[in-house]
């Protein structure tokens, strides 16, 4: 009893709270992903795009509650998703084709196109935070039911001293994610349109003489980017809270699991996802509750048994962005180093 009481803290304060946040940068380094893998630039505005597309999820699933409109048990900031992806998609293929095409006409080398992606990102910032509405306080748009589980139902269900919560905004997490993946995937390796995209990143002059269209190409990278951009800042502000700062400072962790897995490769953004989300994780969590379970009573740590404070998780991002930058630039799938 003592070892499934330690596996169910396990579950409830590692696990399942790593596995949802692992899906976020998932998503997040997807985006990051598709436009260095295609665009051939880091795109350092990315964060500030998830944050635009949530601010604009947040202002249409307002107008919708305020019609009286809900998803029942659900967050009705599911319905206003594709209404908030359109925006921030609009937003997207203006900056390009107002800022980011003439770079590319130029030929200009990819440090020009990183620095004007940073100062495109601080006009996003404003845009942001110029919402009606939004500003700069937390905002917690999640309604509908809480959870799938509670820790007392859990509890009475398996006589356990420990119970397991289960957030309802955690499984859409997952599930939201794993359909977007798969999706992605299917688009890009079953569709016309994504195969000359592969195609496009892999050899861009044999593309070009096969009469692949590369505004075209442009196009449906940036439609793809605000999607993945925005559903992933929602999936983050419905499991934590909407801060538009909190999406910068997200930046980190994000571009840490690009590099880590692979920069260019999208199995390699996923699978960097959840190794960034549970570093953090585990680092910053304080052990003493598991232990106790786990370890005979004469062993029982004292201390918390944390080696970091949740203040520093970010710190865990930047440490292994570097380590891995040093050893294998290239990241788990042998992306494209920076």
């Amino acid at each position: 009893m003592d070892f499934l009481n330690g596996l169910v803290t396990f579950l409830n304060f590692v696990f399942i709270p790593g596995a949802a946040y692992g899906a976020q940068l998932a998503l997040g380094a997807l985006g990051v992903t598709l436009v260095y893998g295609i665009l051939r630039f880091s795109n350092f505005a990315h964060g500030d795009t998830m944050a635009f597309g949530t601010a604009a999820t947040i202002l249409v699933t307002w107008g919708l509650t305020g019609l009286g409109v809900s998803f029942g048990s659900l967050p009705t900031a599911l319905l206003a998703l594709p209404a908030g992806i359109a925006i921030t998609a609009a937003l997207v293929l203006a900056t390009d084709r107002m800022v980011y095409r003439f770079y590319r006409r130029v030929k200009a080398a990819p440090v020009v196109l990183v620095m004007v992606s940073m100062g495109v990102m601080f006009v996003m910032n404003a845009l942001t935070r110029f919402f009606p509405g939004i500003g700069v306080n937390d905002i917690n748009f999640a309604d509908g039911g809480r959870f799938i589980i509670g820790v007392r139902e859990f509890r009475e269900m398996t006589g356990l001293q420990e119970g397991l919560a289960i957030r309802t905004t955690q499984a859409i997490t997952l599930v939201v994610a794993a359909v977007a993946v798969a999706l992605l995937f299917w688009f890009l390796n079953r569709t016309r349109t994504g195969k000359s995209m592969r195609a496009f990143s892999d050899n861009e002059d044999l593309a070009l003489l096969s009469g692949i269209n590369p505004e075209r190409v442009v196009a449906v990278t940036w439609i793809l980017v605000a999607a993945l951009a925005t559903t992933a800042g929602v999936l983050y502000g419905l499991d934590k809270s909407f801060k538009a700062f909190t999406y910068f400072q997200l930046l980190l962790p994000i571009f840490a699991s690009a590099v880590v897995g692979g920069l260019g490769n999208p199995l390699g953004a996923i699978a960097g996802g959840f190794v960034i989300a549970f570093s953090e994780v585990t680092v910053t969590y304080a052990w003493k509750r598991v232990l106790t379970w786990w370890l005979p009573e004469r062993w029982a740590p004292d201390s918390l048994v944390q080696l970091l404070g949740t203040d520093y998780k970010f710190a865990v991002s930047f440490a292994i962005l570097v380590i891995v930058l040093l050893f294998r630039p290239t990241g788990i799938f042998r992306g494209k180093s920076l």
